[in-house]
């Protein structure tokens, strides 16, 4: 039954995962909030909900344009349900503009595979994911994943490796000029993020314990059958799911890193992790099976979701 409406992409089920967005939305902003809130409060909370469909739906356009996956909606699903397995996310907004820059620059890193304008790409990218850093500064790291892509497709021209560097003195100059000229302590702010803190002892109550550990299971449910079916896949596609699965391993040492720890810097796996689940239930020619691992985890998100509201 599941898989018979998220198996094609259509207008209507598009529409279905918005009103879910955003009634779920609502569900954890009114447990979220407990005071009267201001009309700055009101105004941040829609930005919030702009993010969030930008991001699911930017998603969407990156596995559809480069044919990463097949024609279901099946990825906005899983993106919308490891949401749900961490709630707290929804009201992280420098998280979200962080996930948000880098899901454009995967946009860029991922269409590389063209060879059109390479440059402009790889300048692009590398941009997306400084600005991503002003919001959480290890998302710095996906300029890894801006490299790999230059030795998959374009590394003959020295040029290319240059590109990032000039992505960073354009950020940096953009940055400063705005900390001197609105808040100089910004400057400061952003370099005391440099911290590492590989500690795990963040958790708050057993839910959040529970929803990690939930969610690891999938991250290795959905890894391995990915990994050793990659040489099953289009020669010209080989190098996009590389880079997908690149994508979760920066994502997992940015979490493993960071300083003021939560399950919220998971959020930078989510598409990767939604790309190799919509792979995953693609492929396989069992429908039974299908149908229990999109209500396993269906079911598995909404535990999270109203466990820890």
């Amino acid at each position: 039954m599941i898989t018979s409406i998220f198996k094609k992409s259509t207008p209507i089920n598009y529409s279905l995962m918005g009103i879910l967005m955003v009634l779920f939305f609502f569900l954890y902003q009114f447990h979220a909030v407990s005071s009267a809130t201001s009309g700055i409060e009101i105004t941040k909370k829609a930005g919030i909900l702009v993010i969030l469909f930008a991001s699911l739906f930017l998603s969407n356009f990156i596995v559809k344009k480069n044919l990463l996956t097949k024609d279901s909606s099946y990825t906005v699903l899983f993106y919308f349900i490891f949401l749900l397995f961490f709630p707290s996310v929804l009201n992280n907004i420098n998280l979200l503009l962080a996930n948000f820059f880098i899901l454009l620059s995967m946009r860029r890193l991922v269409s590389l595979q063209t060879l059109k304008a390479p440059k402009e790409k790889i300048f692009d990218a590398a941009l997306w994911i400084f600005v991503a850093s002003l919001f959480h500064f290890w998302a710095i790291l996906f300029i890894i994943l801006v490299y790999i892509s230059i030795i998959f497709h374009v590394s003959r021209d020295y040029r290319n490796w240059l590109i990032p560097f000039v992505a960073l003195f354009t950020t940096s100059i953009i940055f400063v000029f705005y900390a001197l000229l609105f808040d100089k302590s910004a400057i400061n702010f952003y370099l005391e993020k440099e911290t590492i803190n590989l500690q795990l002892d963040y958790f708050t109550d057993k839910y959040q314990n529970i929803a990690f550990s939930i969610y690891a299971v999938f991250v290795v449910f959905f890894l391995f059958p990915f990994v050793f079916s990659l040489t099953n896949k289009p020669l010209n596609l080989q190098a996009s799911y590389k880079k997908v699965l690149f994508a979760v391993f920066i994502g997992i040492v940015i979490f493993v890193i960071s300083i003021n720890k939560s399950n919220d810097l998971l959020i930078f796996t989510f598409l990767p992790m939604a790309i190799m689940a919509t792979n995953t239930i693609e492929y396989m020619q069992n429908k039974i099976q299908q149908e229990i691992i999109l209500f396993v985890s269906i079911a598995c998100g909404l535990f999270c979701f109203f466990s820890q509201l």
